[in-house]
């Protein structure tokens, strides 16, 4: 069955959508995701408020439809290197890879909460995607530990009953602590990076990243 083309009006309104979006990832550059201002973008682009409110009919649903672009982006980003193979580590270079290319889309999705923004339940489904490739990965041969990973840790213990996050994945409990080890601390390294915070350490992020991962995965 071929699908409907869309009509010169249709496509008209996609096009003003993602200029619009275009000018919003600008703004959030320079004002940061809280000081988003829609009259602000409709000056930009020579349009009236009201005119633009009829493309996005507030703030909260262009914060959306930005955060929607990024995770799809990131999940589309880690799903295809899974498809070609990719293990655990070559995942985490992934992201690293995928953050530093546009740091803003990066905060946006795992920086600080927007004040008075409170995101809709299908961001959190696309988000589970990019989890669901690193489960994958992180499951061991058998169902064994990995080697930095002793049995009577606490964290493991607890995931055992608390896996609501996984979802239906078939992970066992150690490498559902391994996904989220993996998960967590290089989003802490990532996070510190992009904020600038290893500048004037005499660090280099790129090494200091590259060592967590061969420590999450040896």
């Amino acid at each position: 069955m071929t699908a409907a083309r869309e009509t010169p009006r249709e496509r008209y309104r996609s096009q003003l959508r993602a200029e619009i979006k275009e000018h919003a990832w600008e703004q959030i550059a320079t004002a940061g995701a809280p000081g988003l201002s829609l009259n602000a973008i409709a000056k930009r682009m020579g349009m009236s408020g009201p005119a633009l409110y009829r493309y996005f009919s507030s703030r909260d649903e262009l914060i959306t439809e930005l955060i929607r672009d990024a995770y799809r982006g990131l999940a589309d980003t880690v799903r295809a290197a899974a498809a070609e193979g990719a293990d655990l580590a070559e995942l985490g270079r992934t992201l690293r890879a995928w953050a530093l290319e546009d740091p803003q889309r990066y905060f946006l999705i795992y920086g600080t909460p927007i004040p008075g923004y409170h995101a809709p339940d299908d961001i959190t489904e696309t988000a589970s995607q990019v989890m669901e490739c690193l489960l994958d990965a992180a499951r061991s041969p058998g169902g064994d530990a990995p080697q930095d990973e002793p049995d009577d840790d606490p964290v493991r213990a607890h995931l055992a009953g608390h896996r609501e996050w996984a979802a239906d994945h078939p992970a066992d409990a150690a490498a559902l602590h391994r996904a989220l080890m993996f998960w967590t601390r290089l989003h802490g390294i990532l996070s510190l990076e992009l904020a600038g915070h290893f500048t004037g350490m005499g660090l280099d992020p790129a090494e200091l990243y590259a060592s967590e991962l061969r420590t999450l995965t040896r």
